[in-house]
């Protein structure tokens, strides 16, 4: 009997090419499947990224999201959606690696930093061998392009999502030494909001698409309108203990 075939969770960093690890570029070279998630008719971003290190002789297997931003995630209909396209998408890996090919999923920075990645993960973990990559993520790279560490000495950092309600975002901006604001976009005026209601947008720095080529940084009270991409955050670099 046939093998089943090994998954990989390859995390490809924050959008440069160049910042992907000696392994994750080998696998890529090597697996005969890439699978990749994508929103339905075009290549995603983390194709993109990954376009040089792909060869031709592998099979693409891109997974098409049925819908991104267009509902809530909290509605019912969100959550029916996703679950249904996850165990669809599920159902076409777990056919090549039962046929004993391995399959590199890759996911923009690190596969289990609010990925995709890890709902596919969770669902074929115990049925097949499989292998986690990781990538350098993308407050790592966001940080690098800001020039802006993040903490220093015993200051704590506190990673959050633009989704939560304005008053928990205000609550720990309020309460953080440092801080990382991700999933922006139709947030974003919510998040500026609890950032000049704590005191600290003018310590904060709105970052769009870091480490790639139309990166742009700002200080967040700079930012004007209320639009941002998906790929966009907000830091806010810690003041803590140094020599």
């Amino acid at each position: 009997m046939k093998m089943a075939g090994r998954l990989y969770g390859i995390g490809l960093g924050p959008g440069d090419p160049e910042l992907l690890t000696v392994k994750a570029a080998r696998l890529l070279g090597a697996c005969p499947v890439v699978a990749y998630f994508c929103k339905s008719g075009r290549r995603g971003n983390a194709r993109v990224i990954a376009d040089r290190w792909i060869p031709e002789s592998c099979e693409e297997l891109p997974l098409g999201y049925p819908l991104t931003t267009e509902i809530p995630f909290d509605h019912p209909d969100y959550v029916k959606a996703l679950s249904a396209f996850y165990e669809e998408a599920r159902e076409k890996l777990r056919e090549r690696l039962l046929r004993g090919q391995d399959v590199a999923l890759i996911a923009e920075g690190d596969p289990l930093f609010y990925g995709s990645f890890m709902h596919l993960f969770i669902r074929l973990k115990d049925e097949f061998d499989t292998e986690i990559v990781p990538g350098v993520t993308g407050m790592a790279g966001c940080a690098a392009a800001a020039g802006a560490p993040l903490t220093w000495g015993d200051d704590i950092l506190r990673v959050l999502p633009g989704t939560l309600p304005y008053e928990a975002l205000a609550d720990h901006l309020k309460q953080a030494d440092a801080a990382v604001v991700m999933k922006l976009g139709q947030n974003f005026a919510k998040v500026r909001r609890a950032f000049a209601a704590t005191g600290k947008l003018e310590r904060a720095i709105y970052v769009e698409r870091g480490a790639m080529p139309e990166q742009k940084v700002i200080p967040l009270a700079d930012k004007q309108g209320d639009d941002a991409p998906y790929f966009s955050m907000i830091l806010l670099p810690g003041q803590g203990r140094r020599p």
